[in-house]
């Protein structure tokens, strides 16, 4: 009995959602920046969660920046991740010849080019910047390319959001061993691979190495992969020009992501993330909590909860 009214209440908000998809996959991306220029500030300033979280890491790793000019940080940062959440309809639904023009350059393709000439599969580590989605348009566009996905909370989203990712060409592998094994082939085959390097991993399945001087639970699956396959590391991103499109950056990977140490590696890892905020700290998704797990936990400090940050 109690199961229907949730069902029909996921059964709504998907069709909205999915309504709401469509109707953005139309618009211009100049349109959809200037409703994002207006939704960001908003969000900063009424929603209380992604303005605290967001501030709090930009404390964090911007401790030279006065309190108004993290601030202003913060704003367009939310800005950013408005702008990418309105521009997932354009980025899975939006005719593929207008998402392909929106991609206005692209820098370090040889990076991959070199790689796969060489026989060698490419793991592109592709952090939480700019806009996700539309880099995993232009790599399935142009490489065999395999990724993990999760299915999302509203299970009716699942066959829109997979047929978003997968419509270039994508294959979707669980985010379990099953999964890693899916990967592991894909780089034998010398094909590319996208790992999130900045999502924060379940107990067990990663080791505490440095972020901006801070140490940060990271997934230690990287090490495991280029051991068995030898693949060159690159960093992925699609930087967003407001308003006009996007332009793709391949980055040349840390040396220390060779590394056979699992410490070491996902020290190197977090530097690649690093030097992609670089390229414009506000176009990183602030508001995650990459900090959420301390070191003092998994030693089992009585007093762990007062070294979080959030």
């Amino acid at each position: 009995m109690s199961r229907k009214p949730r069902s029909s209440a996921s059964s709504l908000q998907a069709t909205l959602i999915a309504g709401l998809w469509r109707s953005l996959a139309g618009r211009h991306l100049g349109t959809l920046w200037r409703l994002a220029s207006i939704s960001g500030p908003l969000v900063h300033r009424f929603s209380r969660r992604e303005r605290e979280v967001t501030e709090i890491n930009l404390a964090e790793v911007y401790p030279g920046q006065s309190d108004a000019e993290r601030r202003q940080l913060a704003r367009h940062s939310l800005s950013h991740s408005t702008a990418t959440m309105l521009e997932l309809g354009f980025a899975w639904m939006a005719e593929p010849g207008r998402v392909e023009r929106s991609i206005v350059d692209v820098h370090g393709r040889e990076l991959l080019d070199e790689a796969r000439a060489e026989g060698r599969g490419v793991i592109v580590l592709a952090p939480h910047f700019g806009n996700w989605e539309v880099l995993n348009f232009w790599l399935s566009s142009h490489f065999p390319f395999t990724a993990m996905y999760e299915p999302p909370k509203i299970e009716r989203l699942d066959p829109i959001i997979r047929h978003g990712r997968e419509r270039m060409g994508a294959s979707l592998v669980p985010t379990n061993p099953r999964g890693v094994a899916a990967l592991l082939k894909a780089l034998k085959r010398s094909e590319a691979i996208g790992i999130l390097p900045d999502q924060e991993p379940d107990w067990g399945s990663g080791v505490f190495a440095p972020f901006y001087g801070r140490l940060a639970y990271t997934a230690t699956l990287l090490p495991k992969l280029v051991a068995r396959t030898q693949a060159r590391v690159v960093t992925g991103v699609a930087q967003r020009v407001p308003g006009k499109g996007f332009v793709i950056h391949f980055l040349a990977a840390d040396a220390r992501v060779y590394e056979t140490d699992e410490t070491a590696s996902a020290a190197g890892v977090n530097a690649c993330v690093e030097a992609a905020i670089a390229l414009e700290p506000a176009q990183y998704q602030w508001e995650y909590k990459r900090y959420r797990k301390v070191i003092q936990e998994q030693e089992g400090h009585p007093d762990h909860p007062s070294f979080r940050l959030y």
